[in-house]
């Protein structure tokens, strides 16, 4: 069951480059955690979120939340007392803990009405674009199941809120 929280700012979006490696890279280096022009700054929902810096096409991955990897059980203990995390559990015994990550991606914070989907594939988290995502859009996935089992009020402001995470 994936778990999960809540660099550019968004008033430079007319500026922001790609993602390295966004439209071409040399064969044999690994994919940029990042597949659009993302930038992180305050969200309207909670703290810190991330932006789209160029429109995303529907069904597209935005890239995958990268971080250390730790057992569920040392993910928990380090949560415990948070309001804001960055952990998703991948599998039933591990973790990518991005608290300490220059991942854009661990900023995507919770909607009742996400454009995003958060995968869990070969222990890696991955968030898929539900819709075409406008340049300047906050990235928001629904969270589902979370650390904060209902305690916490939802501030999506969707007209479908839940009222709780």
């Amino acid at each position: 069951m994936p778990r999960l929280s809540s660099v550019a700012a968004v008033a430079d979006l007319a500026t922001a480059a790609p993602a390295a490696g966004a439209h071409a890279r040399p064969k044999g280096e690994p994919q940029p955690a990042e597949r659009f022009a993302l930038a992180v700054d305050k969200s309207p929902i909670d703290g810190l979120g991330v932006f789209a810096a160029e429109s995303i096409p529907a069904r597209r991955k935005i890239g995958e939340m990268r971080g250390e990897i730790v057992p569920v059980r040392e993910a928990r203990r380090r949560i415990e007392g948070r309001r804001r995390i960055h952990v998703v559990e991948v599998t039933d015994k591990t973790a990518i803990d991005a608290t300490k990550s220059d991942c854009a991606l661990r900023h995507v914070n919770h909607s009742c009405a996400p454009n995003a989907v958060l995968r869990i594939r070969q222990g890696r988290a991955e968030f898929y674009a539900i819709r075409d995502i406008d340049r300047g859009e906050e990235i928001c996935a629904d969270y589902g199941e979370s650390h904060h089992e209902g305690r916490l009020r939802c501030r999506c402001g969707a007209p479908n809120c839940k009222g709780r995470l």
